[in-house]
């Protein structure tokens, strides 16, 4: 598998459009990690889903709600929430903003 360079420039760094108000750039990975930059716009939804990886996300800004498994929370810039592998999760963005997700393994889908 291949990895990432030492050193990630931001403003260099491609931005994937994942359509419906989401934008997404890898900003580091190897075979146990990776994290990316997230962008959503207000209403953009991350529909419910799960992956057998470990994942943090830190909501760099904006607001959301943030569903794991039946349990609903609204996130403010600042917070962060853990998702165990195999559990349900999703968002739903309501103030437009980022969010810093970090993986492990690898998200080997999000990598061209």
């Amino acid at each position: 598998m291949r990895q990432s360079s030492a050193f990630i420039l931001g403003d260099t760094q491609p931005i994937e459009d994942l359509g419906n108000g989401m934008k997404r750039q890898l900003m580091g990975y190897n075979q146990q990690i990776l994290m990316a930059k997230v962008w959503f716009e207000e209403g953009a939804i991350g529909y419910v889903h799960e992956h057998h990886h470990a994942q943090v996300a830190y909501v760099e800004s904006g607001e959301f709600e943030v569903q794991m498994g039946e349990e609903k929370r609204l996130l403010k810039a600042g917070d962060c929430f853990f998702v165990e592998p195999n559990m349900k999760h999703g968002a739903v963005c309501k103030k437009a903003g980022i969010l810093l997700d970090v993986f492990s393994p690898c998200r080997e889908d999000f990598i061209e």
